[in-house]
């Protein structure tokens, strides 16, 4: 059911053709833009020229269509994993004692 749908999400992120991370924002100098994104526990900060402007942001929209894929995708996996813990608690789930009076063994 939900197989085919997880393998053109993968699909899908398979061909996003450039991905980057952060955000831009213009520079004090007005020349180029700050692209700022957080790693290792770090802000760090790279200078983007004018004519380099498309290629980031282009990559910029891929990490975010990435995101949002991976965020479906794991919204499906999630979906199946509480399937199947629910369909295993009702496998082992153990019979509740009968009502009806019991047969009493014989001794001989």
């Amino acid at each position: 059911m939900n197989q085919s749908s997880k393998s053109h999400l993968l699909e899908q992120i398979a061909a996003i053709p450039a991905m980057e991370r952060g955000k831009l924002s213009p520079h004090s100098s007005g020349r180029h833009q700050k692209l700022q994104c957080w790693q290792e526990g770090r802000n760090h900060t790279r200078h983007v020229a004018a004519d380099e402007l498309p290629a980031v942001e282009s990559a910029l929209a891929g990490y975010a269509q990435y995101r949002q894929l991976t965020e479906q995708y794991a919204d499906l996996v999630i979906q199946e994993t509480r399937q199947h813990i629910a369909a295993a608690k009702k496998k082992n789930r153990p019979r509740p004692p009968s009502s009806l009076p019991r047969k009493k063994k014989s001794s001989n």
